[in-house]
């Protein structure tokens, strides 16, 4: 009880501080509120909402301003991010209800002090939304038929979830979120393990993981072959690229936010889930890291993602015709200038067409040494760039061709806007049955140092040692300009701290580029 009693302090304090408030003003409220009761400007209220199976989930409420009462307002529901208190998004909130929303946030189950184990957006997370849904309706001034949901990170994964889940909701947005769990993490068959290793520490602090995560975490992280369709199984119960016919025949308005350097759900899985969504949608796409586009509005500053987020609301809850659906309903900003692009849907974004790159000389690779090509350092590296714009960088005429592969264009006349996923296609030919290699696309400049464009890793099992096989390899999406006098580089090793690699010791790999079927690396490009 004392823990509890002094987490809601804590709790209250924090969101004062956050809405510039003084302490007295962000005092709890009773639990169960009636939906006639007004809300002064800025007033929040916590409360023990219950989710499903019988758990209690830590909430808290925000009511639109000066509340009439016995009127309905559109509702917005918050489930937190992955290791987040429900004072997650307090500064948004106020602005929602500000603007005549009823919003309500909680700390997903498992974290903090809601009940229950972390579920990785299983069932139980997503009975949880409806659960929440239910409260809200019964406890606030609600409006059944005007819901949507939001978050970032797990939030919006979640979010998803439930939109396919629960019919009552009419809009969602996902920032920073995942669409196929599968494919964000273990992309190329292959672990992602700063990510995987990041989450895992990070739900231990804040949370309890339940048996089954820890689990299907030991099995990944331990490179458990045997238990690879289970956990594949297991990724797509929590991936909503999986139940989208629910979710286009409940005519749900989507949104998707997320940056062309997340280091946890890389754009493509995104952009494949875009594509197949057939009610309203937006997607976009900016410069930075996992959250890190959004993260200045979780501080209440101005941000364009929770701008547009507000937008999205306001269109498909309110009804209002603010022009956000007149909009091209993708909008991209490039890593090398501040301005967005429009763009129909995602095909039209590489409508330049696309740039072949021949890969003619044979390339032969020891495994198991790092190069020095690398993708970077997890959330680091790619908020370097997107503050800076300085993504991880290499020497080219300096990485020891012994470990790396190396194939470079000529140089430019004149800028290359390269727009989309890049990709390669070639034939290898290991030593072993088993293997990695991490394809890098770099821009390299007059003194040879690469600036890193793209990257992919690439794993196979079971195949014939010395026997050559064919390899398609899609790099993760961006939007990126290659200055006129600069070239490309494409480079292939085989140790990356990002991910775990499958090299046994003395592995070594040839790439070749046989007459009858060449290899190349496809650069999308846009229109000029």
């Amino acid at each position: 009880m004392q823990r509890t009693t002094t987490a809601a302090a804590v709790a209250a304090l924090l969101a004062a501080a956050a809405l510039g408030l003084a302490p007295h003003q962000a005092q709890a409220a009773p639990a169960g509120t009636g939906a006639g009761a007004s809300a002064a400007p800025s007033q929040l209220s916590f409360h023990d909402i219950p989710g499903s199976g019988g758990i209690t989930l830590k909430g808290n409420v925000f009511s639109p301003s000066a509340a009439e009462a016995g009127r309905k307002y559109p509702l917005i529901v918050l489930p937190t991010s992955w290791g987040m208190p429900q004072i997650e998004y307090i500064a948004q909130a106020k602005k929602l209800a500000d603007s005549g929303y009823v919003v309500v946030g909680y700390t997903s189950r498992g974290f903090w002090l809601s009940g229950g184990q972390i579920e990785v957006a299983g069932p139980p997370d997503v009975a949880d939304v409806s659960a929440v849904i239910d409260w809200a309706l019964a406890h606030t001034a609600a409006d059944p038929d005007r819901i949507g949901l939001g978050g970032v990170s797990y939030g919006a994964g979640i979010s998803l979830l439930a939109s396919a889940n629960d019919p009552r909701v009419k809009a969602v947005v996902s920032m920073s979120g995942w669409a196929d769990l599968i494919d964000s993490i273990y992309s190329g068959r292959t672990q992602h393990l700063q990510a995987a290793v990041m989450l895992g520490a990070a739900g231990s602090l804040t949370g309890r993981p339940g048996p089954e995560l820890q689990q299907v975490l030991g099995n990944f992280l331990g490179s458990r072959l045997d238990k690879e369709q289970e956990m594949i199984e297991w990724g797509k119960k929590r991936s909503v690229a999986f139940s989208v016919d629910r979710l286009n025949a409940n005519g749900t308005a989507v949104f998707l936010g997320n940056a062309w350097g997340d280091t946890l759900f890389p754009p493509n899985q995104y952009t494949k889930f875009f594509e197949r969504l057939t009610g309203p949608k937006r997607l976009e796409l900016r410069p930075g890291d996992h959250a890190t586009a959004e993260a200045t509005g979780l501080f209440g500053l101005p941000n364009d993602t929770w701008t547009n987020a507000r937008r999205w609301f306001d269109r498909h809850l309110k009804g209002e015709r603010n022009g956000v659906d007149a909009e091209a309903p993708v909008q991209l900003k490039s890593r090398s200038d501040n301005g967005y692009e429009g763009y129909p849907d995602w095909k039209s974004v590489g409508a330049g067409g696309s740039e072949r790159l021949a890969l003619n000389d044979s390339e032969h690779l020891f495994a198991n040494v790092d190069s020095g090509a690398n993708g970077g350092i997890l959330l680091l590296s790619n908020v370097l760039d997107q503050i800076a714009r300085t993504p991880p960088m290499a020497s080219i005429p300096l990485l020891p061709r012994s470990f790396a592969a190396v194939w470079q264009s000529e140089r430019y006349d004149e800028d290359r806007r390269i727009r989309g996923a890049v990709k390669l296609h070639t034939t290898l030919t290991p030593t072993k049955g088993d293997g990695t290699f991490v394809a890098y696309l770099y821009d390299v400049g007059p003194l040879g140092i690469g600036k890193l464009v793209s990257n992919a890793p690439y794993t196979f099992h079971g195949k014939t040692p010395g026997q050559a096989f064919g390899v398609d390899l899609e790099l993760f999406s961006t939007a990126y300009d290659v200055p006129g006098g600069h070239r490309l580089a494409l480079v292939i090793d085989t140790v990356d701290p990002l991910y775990i690699e499958h090299n046994p010791t003395g592995a070594q790999l040839t790439f070749s580029s046989p007459a009858t079927d060449p290899s190349y690396v496809s650069v999308p490009l846009r229109e000029q």
